[in-house]
C-alpha cells in the first residue's frame, strides 16, 4: 500500500510569510488563518484515516506553528487597530517622524519625495 503525504510545507510557508507580514500592521493574520485552516484540515484527514498518510504528526506540528503565527498576528492587528483609534494624524506624523530620525533619516527629505 502506497502512503500518502499530507502538504506540510504549504502550511509552513503560509506561517512563515504571516509572521513577516506581522510586522506590518498585523496583516499577516491572513496568511497564517489560511496555513491554520489547511492545517486542521490535514490533520482531519489524517485522523481519520492514520495509515494512509506517512507525515500526520509533521501535519501536527505544523498546525501548532501556524496557530502560534496566528495568534502573534491577531495581536498585532489588534495592538495596530488600538494604536490608531487612540491617536490622531498629528500624533501619528510624529511618531512617523521620530521613527524615520532614528533609522538615520531625514524626515524632510522623505517629505519632498511625496511620502
Amino acid at each position: 500500500m502506497i502512503m500518502q503525504k499530507l502538504n506540510t510545507t504549504l502550511v509552513y510557508i503560509l506561517s512563515i510569510v504571516g509572521f513577516i507580514c506581522c510586522c506590518f500592521s498585523g496583516v499577516g493574520v491572513i496568511p497564517a488563518g489560511i496555513g491554520y485552516y489547511l492545517a486542521n484540515k490535514g490533520v482531519k484527514e489524517y485522523e481519520a484515516n492514520p495509515e494512509a498518510y506517512s507525515n500526520g504528526p509533521a501535519m501536527k506540528t505544523a498546525k501548532t506553528v501556524s496557530l502560534v503565527v496566528t495568534v502573534i498576528a491577531g495581536l498585532m492587528a489588534l495592538y495596530s487597530i488600538y494604536n490608531f483609534a487612540s491617536t490622531t494624524p498629528e500624533e501619528r506624523e510624529q511618531q512617523q517622524r521620530e521613527m524615520l530620525e532614528q533609522f538615520g533619516m531625514d524626515p524632510e527629505m522623505m517629505e519632498d519625495a511625496g511620502y
